[in-house]
């Protein structure tokens, strides 16, 4: 549903925002954060939304009395240290909280006159605050829907066959730990682990050698659903709340050796990084496009997974960044390196396919659980999202700006994720960056 919160003329009177590369008027993704300078139990975590360079709190809106219906109820929802109860609220009250956010931050905006008086109540630096994990995450779910990168792992393998015989048919995945799940800039302490390399002998236990990032999308689940009962393809969208950056961190030596015959464990329970605003699927409504058809020869999806409307409007453009930064480039005053770009689209299957299989044996997904829809590369290298694959799981050295070079990552590197959308006709949205150290 596009509507008047996607007109790119609308400018806000919060002035960072209008052409913030990230934050505009039209995105307005929600988070939790804790705002500055305050004493408790003021200090305390709280619902938030991104505009420009600001923060815009729902706390303080709420007791103030700017919202009314429904979005009253989804601003008092937001009002806590987390954003589940909002999010288990579903698609209505999230759309009246964005269209009376609209109103309350638009430059001519019906809201305006309550809302600019209190600015300093309401409106608080970013770069001041601290931004926490935006929900409580019960579960999380790594799916491997990312064909290229699935694709360049297998070739290790068997350079004929490099995809398993289910990759067409089923959307892999398996269930990851989500009480490791940390918010962006939290630094990653290096993992130890069981690792042998093919010329060993037996195995040893010690640091990862191969520590690696994975760039994916972090998808969060809306309302649920019962044990037992199915989301059907159709309705499957509507259980998205949102979506934002994950960092899969992975350390390879460790999954390579332990993944036999069951799969990932301590290779990938370390830690993963998620980014802290969650743009809504409401934001995201005007950058939805057909998923790609399948190349000619592949199976069409079973029936559970298919839906016309969802082939027509279920994939996301979405172009996507990982860069590293290395303490060289960081004492040098140098940028971030750019690793890669590759864009959603380069996804086999839609998010809606995501829940409906998850969901189609009788599991049922609770608010707030979250899904890594596995590593997204590119069909070249320039757009290969891991250092497994730009590597070649270590048999060449990748060159960086700096004059350094990488094979895996080393302490002190960090590790930073972009994603942006664009469309002829809209104003370009942000997710803001997924990032962390390695220590």
């Amino acid at each position: 549903m596009i509507d008047e919160t996607h007109d790119r003329a609308r400018q806000s009177w919060v002035a960072s925002a209008n052409g913030h590369a990230e934050f505009p008027l039209q995105n307005l993704p929600v988070g939790v954060f804790s705002p500055p300078g305050r004493t408790a139990p003021d200090a305390q975590p709280r619902g938030g939304i991104a505009i420009g360079d600001m923060i815009f709190d729902l706390r303080a809106a709420s007791e103030a009395g700017l919202f009314s219906g429904s979005a009253a109820t989804a601003a008092q929802a937001a009002a806590g240290a987390s954003l589940n109860p909002l999010i288990a609220l579903g698609a209505a009250p999230r759309r009246a909280l964005r269209q009376q956010v609209f109103a309350l931050l638009a430059a001519d905006g019906a809201g305006r006159a309550k809302a600019e008086p209190l600015a300093a109540r309401l409106i608080h630096p970013a770069s001041d605050c601290w931004l926490h994990l935006p929900a409580a995450i019960g579960n999380f779910t790594d799916f491997f829907a990312g064909i290229h990168h699935a694709t360049n792992g297998g070739r290790r393998r068997d350079p004929n066959n490099p995809l398993s015989p289910n990759y067409k048919y089923v959307p892999v995945a398996y269930h990851s730990r989500a009480s490791s799940v940390r918010e962006s800039n939290v630094p990653v302490r290096r993992p130890n682990g069981q690792r042998k390399l093919p010329d060993e002998a037996a195995p040893s236990f010690g640091p990862c050698r191969k520590l690696d990032y994975e760039l994916e999308l972090a998808v969060w689940v809306g309302p649920g659903n019962r044990q037992g009962e199915p989301v059907a393809i159709g309705q499957a969208a509507e259980h998205i709340f949102g979506l934002g950056l994950v960092n899969d961190w992975s350390a390879r030596d460790v999954q390579q050796w332990e993944s036999q015959p069951l799969g990932p464990f301590l290779g990938k329970s370390f830690g993963s990084t998620v980014s802290p605003w969650i743009v809504t699927a409401e934001a995201l409504e005007p950058f939805r496009v057909a998923q790609p058809t399948r190349p000619s020869g592949d199976p069409g999806p079973l029936p559970h997974l298919w839906d016309d409307q969802d082939q027509q409007k279920g994939a996301f453009n979405i172009a996507l960044e990982a860069l590293v930064l290395t303490p060289q480039m960081r004492e040098r005053g140098l940028a971030p390196h750019l690793m890669s770009q590759s864009n959603t689209t380069d996804l086999y299957w839609t998010l809606a396919q995501l829940v409906a299989h998850h969901t189609s044996g009788g599991c049922n997904l609770v608010t707030g659980d979250l899904f890594g829809t596995g590593t997204i590369s590119g069909p070249t290298e320039a757009g290969w999202g891991s250092l497994s694959e730009l590597s070649a799981d270590g048999q060449r050295r990748i060159s960086l700006a700096s004059g350094e070079t990488r094979a895996f990552l080393e302490d002190g590197d960090e590790v930073i994720f972009r994603a942006h959308c664009r469309r002829d006709g809209y104003a370009p949205i942000g997710f803001g960056e997924c990032r962390a150290r390695i220590v």
